[in-house]
Formats: C-alpha cells, structure tokens, sequence
C-alpha cells in the first residue's frame, strides 16, 4: 500500500514474509540478540530509554543518535538473508540494523528523524515489524498540524523513501492498550562504512 506525504510516498507491504519464516524470526531475535537497555541525558537528567535495542553492523561501525554511541553486534548469520531481502524491496544496499524491542505498550520512541550525518544527506530506510501491531506517526517539519498515522501489523515492511527524512519527523507513541512485545528492524547505509 502507497502513502502520499508531501513530495513522498511511503511504500507498506503486509505479510512480507511467510507467515511461519516470520513467526520464526521473531522467536529468534527474541531469544538470540544481545538486547540492551541504553540510557540518555534529558535536560540533565539520565533515564533508561523506553525499549530495549541492540545494533548490529560491521566492526568498527559506531552509530551515534541523541547523544548514545552504539558500538556493533556482529551480523548473525541469519539474519543476513533478510537483509538482503529487504535491500531488494528497497532498492537500497543495507549495510546495518538498529534492532528495537517494544516489550510492552510503555516502551515508545519519541519524535525523531533519522538523519544523522552517518546515514548521509537522503536516507533510505526499511522497517520490519514482527509481533504486536503498533501505531507509528508522522509529522511534518514545519506544520506539524500536517500528520499521518499507520498501524503496523506484525509481518510488515515499512519503507521511507530517500528525502523523507529532512522533512518528516516519525514517532510510536506509547499506547495503553494490551499489546504484544513488537520487535522492530530498521534497516540503513552507514556511507563511508
């Protein structure tokens, strides 16, 4: 399904795996990846980040976002295949994941753009989501009266095209509804890597 926002579509494809190779998977980065829980300075206060994450890119590729350094877990063999999957349907070569544990529905992730210097100036990325279906939100830079609201369902693939970046900013807002922990893979170049 295509998703107009200003000068951009967002592509969102259901059932991107087969339904068992997803449930699979998710029991696998469940249950396989190093998951830690970073912690951030707000306003001079340290709090631990509402999720768990694990970054997992080639050695010596450091990623750098709100203030965190994340030094690489090894790319598990494993995991490669869908890599390579998910380039093909982005149209992008994807050399690392940012791996994000939503444990509950008070793990979130606030308002942000992926646009850090190490993904380059217009950033392709690929979001796979596996287990409880979260509400994802967009807002526009400048009017952020101009919004969009997705669910995605377990088995999606969300991709963000190049550009989007510098003019939306996406959050998943914490929800109070019961939901199922939600694994979420997103998928980027780190240039110069």
């Amino acid at each position: 399904m295509h998703y107009r926002l200003g000068d951009h579509e967002l592509l969102l494809i259901d059932d991107f795996l087969d339904a068992e190779e997803a449930r699979q998977l998710l029991e696998r980065l469940l249950h396989a990846l190093p998951w830690r829980q970073d912690r951030i300075t707000i306003f001079g206060r340290e709090h631990p980040i509402p999720r768990e994450q694990c970054w997992i890119a080639g050695d010596g590729m450091t990623y750098r976002y709100s203030g965190q350094t994340l030094t690489p877990t090894p790319w598990p063999h494993w995991l490669r295949p869908y890599a390579e999957r998910i380039s093909e349907a982005a149209g992008e070569t994807f050399n690392s994941v940012l791996a994000n544990l939503y444990r509950d529905g008070s793990d979130s992730m606030g308002w942000h753009s992926d646009d850090e210097p190490e993904l380059g100036p217009e950033p392709i990325i690929a979001s796979l989501s596996l287990g409880g279906e979260r509400r994802f939100r967009f807002r526009n830079r400048r009017d952020s009266k101009r919004t969009l609201s997705l669910d995605l369902p377990h088995n999606s693939l969300l991709i963000m095209p190049a550009g989007l970046q510098s003019q939306w900013q996406h959050q998943l807002p914490k929800t109070r509804k019961a939901v199922a922990p939600r694994v979420n893979l997103t998928f980027r170049r780190l240039v110069d890597a």
